[in-house]
């Protein structure tokens, strides 16, 4: 015999309201974030009990939050010349970028994606890390959802401001006030623009490229950062930012 029809209502009830939930729960999230600073990412969370899994029971996240007022304007704007340089125009996607980075891959060479700082937010404050071909899949559709809500409830500045602050500079060392301290002994208010251009120079892979011994390829591409900087304005790109 199958179910009764009353019990087989209140099962698909129960169903219906899982993507309600869901909904509520991440809009509530992103709204709060919006206006109160993370304690911490699900990346530092995740790279935390790596270590103690590792038995590496010392191992401490290096993170300490900076309003945008503290933060030396030339790192925001080297990371935006580095990794989004539509970042004040598009909605989350760059799909110009995205397609560019595709063809760059077909041709081999040093993989890059294609992902908005919006995008690379949303996966550092919210997902996790997998390699498997479902959890691919299904972390990409959350990054999508939680970006698409990042782009609609925050205003640019709040964006590139948590951005800064949260992004991984080296393995634990995340935002601007840590890296400062940790590679250059200083405030992250103090940086210069040679400074920032090294840092943002290792993104995406900052566990791949060293911003304390930088080889050929981060000197390069921190060069290529300056030049980006100044022709995207400088620091007065800020300004333009809501």
């Amino acid at each position: 015999m199958g179910k009764p029809p009353r019990k087989r209502r209140r099962w698909l009830r129960r169903l219906l309201m899982l993507p309600v939930l869901f909904v509520a729960l991440t809009v509530g999230q992103v709204l709060v974030l919006r206006f109160v600073d993370p304690l911490f990412t699900s990346f530092m969370a995740i790279r935390q009990f790596e270590a103690w899994g590792q038995g590496d029971w010392s191992f401490r996240i290096a993170y300490d939050w900076r309003d945008m007022d503290d933060i030396a304007p030339a790192l925001p704007v080297a990371v935006v010349a580095a990794e989004d340089q539509d970042f004040a125009n598009h909605r989350g996607f760059d799909l110009q970028a995205i397609e560019h980075a595709r063809k760059r891959n077909e041709q081999g060479g040093r993989l890059r994606g294609g992902s908005t700082i919006s995008q690379q937010l949303a996966k550092n404050l919210f997902l996790w890390q997998g390699s498997s071909m479902p959890s691919r899949w299904l972390r990409k559709g959350v990054e999508t959802w939680y970006t698409f809500l990042i782009e609609s409830l925050w205003p640019k500045g709040r964006i590139l401001e948590v951005y800064a602050n949260v992004v991984e500079f080296g393995d634990g060392v995340y935002g601007a006030q840590a890296a400062a301290r940790t590679y250059f002994r200083r405030d992250a208010d103090a940086l210069t623009l040679p400074q920032a251009a090294r840092l943002a120079a290792v993104l995406p892979s900052p566990k791949r490229y060293s911003v304390a011994n930088p080889g050929p390829y981060v000197q390069r591409r921190a060069r290529w950062i300056e030049r980006n900087v100044r022709q995207i304005g400088g620091t007065s790109y800020l300004e333009a930012l809501d």
